[in-house]
């Protein structure tokens, strides 16, 4: 299936990539951090099978995609119409995991009239939730960074910039090595070698240009996002695994609380790679809601 350039008003441009039937409902799937439109074989091997012409872009500032510095979650809206309408999708469903989870949620509640239905997988909740203690669970990795990200924005940026140089050079063994404080017993039998070779292309493919994609998402996720979650009125689903150090449990466990219609599942004996296996149920319950 083709790549495509999408042109956006400000002059910036999305890269898309389409898999799946070009003719079936379209889906648009939302990658983790760091990521790309690099999609993984199962997804692609679901999509054939479900009849679903499935959209992945490069969020801005990872591969192709131009960068848009202080980007908010609620632009996501803005990029996944503007695709949308380059390709004259009128309705269509998304999800997003990890890193994708929360732009998933601005599509629902910025384009009440496009998207049909919205899940998050082992997406985070708002940073500075009432009642949430964010950190809470978190491997050692994450709440470093993140805490960075939140106070001292240079040294976030310098220590993306390393992280970045070893993860555009690393194997999968090399991946599982760095991310070994964030991964729990469930996670590391998740991650196939199919997985694993997922991640190194698509990580390669997202930083291939620098670190400024994973820079920004991890702003955007500990700054206000722009939308209230209260204001979504399409389904949602929310999938989370108590076994998940990426994303604590009690993330979903808040987006769950807080979301108007929403379908919860959120499995004890799961992490947060894991929640990949999920990927046929959530297509086959989004293509419910045409």
């Amino acid at each position: 299936m083709p790549d495509h350039v999408v042109p956006l008003p400000s002059g910036r441009k999305l890269q898309v990539l389409e898999e799946g039937d070009p003719h079936g409902r379209p889906i648009f799937w939302l990658h983790g951090t760091p990521g790309s439109r690099v999609t993984p074989a199962p997804f692609v091997r679901d999509a054939h099978a479900k009849k679903i012409r499935l959209i992945a872009y490069d969020r801005p500032g990872y591969g192709e995609s131009t960068r848009h510095p202080g980007r908010s979650v609620a632009e996501t809206g803005q990029e996944v119409v503007a695709i949308a309408d380059y390709f004259g999708i009128d309705r269509f469903g998304v999800w997003g995991i990890s890193g994708g989870g929360a732009p998933a949620l601005a599509c629902a509640a910025t384009l009440p009239k496009r998207v049909v239905a919205a899940a998050s997988l082992a997406g985070v909740a708002p940073f500075r939730a009432a009642g949430l203690d964010w950190f809470a669970g978190m491997g050692e990795l994450n709440i470093s960074e993140y805490t960075l990200a939140s106070t001292d924005r240079a040294a976030f940026e310098q220590l993306s910039r390393t992280e970045r140089d070893q993860l555009v050079v690393a194997t999968g063994d090399q991946i599982r090595e760095m991310w070994s404080s964030l991964t729990s017993d469930v996670d590391r039998a998740a991650l196939t070698e199919e997985i694993a070779d997922f991640l190194v292309r698509s990580v390669r493919e997202g930083l291939k240009h620098g670190a400024e994609g994973m820079i920004d998402d991890a702003v955007s996720q500990v700054s206000p996002w722009g939308f209230e979650l209260s204001s979504i009125r399409c389904p949602v689903q929310v999938w989370q695994g108590r076994e998940d150090r990426f994303v604590p449990f009690a993330h979903g466990e808040w987006l769950a609380a807080h979301l108007p219609k929403v379908e919860a599942h959120l499995k004890e004996n799961e992490g947060h790679l894991s929640q990949l296996q999920h990927v046929p149920e959530v297509h086959a319950w989004l293509l419910s809601r045409f």
